[in-house]
């Protein structure tokens, strides 16, 4: 039975990607900032964790109470919607310190461990904002664009070490409530010079047809976890795999 470690489990893409894994006899630690057992079904393969990527002291407790994993799943993120120049520098802080410095922050507790056993997988999920380009996501795309090089680099690092890393990258998925985590309601970053463009932008959000729903990207990270053939990214959702073809 192999172990997985998932951030970000609290809601959407990483909750359901517990519980794809879990589906799937994998023994999985479900870690959110919050642990909320009652989302997530009690057994001995599922174990609920307390984890802030944000917080060193945090990864090391919740790493020492999973022990070795086989594979290490850096789902959790904040979403950022605004302009630029009405995005506060703390905001975009925060942004990365979670979306970007968190990542690196899981992966680098658990390179050590992964290169000593000479085996494992890390999967970092971005996004498809990392395929092609949308405005009042500057700060966000950013913040995914530094994962995106980050595991191309990362890869070659560790694949001496028999140590795989891949890329999940989910389309637009209305379900992840995309700003409501970064604790700011959009309008607070959208001045009035804005507000025209940004209503324009904001309703073909609204009107998208063809999106992404937390099991697609579940598949999508399971997949990647389980994949042999060095394949590094994998689209999830209809809309991130056309514009992956694209």
């Amino acid at each position: 039975m192999k172990n997985v470690l998932i951030t970000g489990c609290s809601s959407g893409y990483g909750l359901e990607t517990a519980r794809h894994f879990h589906a799937r006899g994998w023994n999985v630690f479900a870690t959110m900032r919050t642990p909320r057992p009652d989302i997530l079904p009690n057994d001995d393969r599922l174990h609920v964790l307390e984890l802030d990527v944000t917080d060193p002291a945090s990864i090391e407790s919740a790493l020492e109470a999973a022990g070795p994993i086989d594979v290490l799943v850096n789902n959790a993120g904040i979403g950022m919607i605004g302009a630029l120049e009405a995005t506060p520098m703390q905001t975009i802080r925060d942004t990365f310190e979670t979306n970007t410095f968190g990542v690196i922050a899981m992966t680098r507790a658990v390179v050590p461990q992964l290169r000593e056993q000479g085996s494992g997988v890390v999967v970092n999920v971005t996004s498809s904002v990392t395929l092609a380009p949308m405005p009042l996501v500057s700060i966000y795309a950013a913040s995914k664009h530094a994962i995106e090089g980050f595991t191309e680099s990362l890869r070659h690092e560790l694949e001496g070490f028999g140590v795989a890393v891949k890329l999940v990258e989910p389309g637009y998925g209305p379900s992840t409530n995309f700003s409501s985590n970064s604790g700011t309601a959009i309008e607070d970053y959208i001045p009035e010079a804005y507000a025209p463009f940004a209503e324009r932008i904001l309703a073909e959000f609204q009107g998208v047809e063809v999106v992404t729903v937390p099991a697609e990207v579940a598949e999508g990270v399971y997949r990647a976890a389980t994949d042999e053939s060095g394949t590094l990214r994998f689209p999830a959702g209809p809309d991130a795999v056309a514009l992956a073809a694209a």
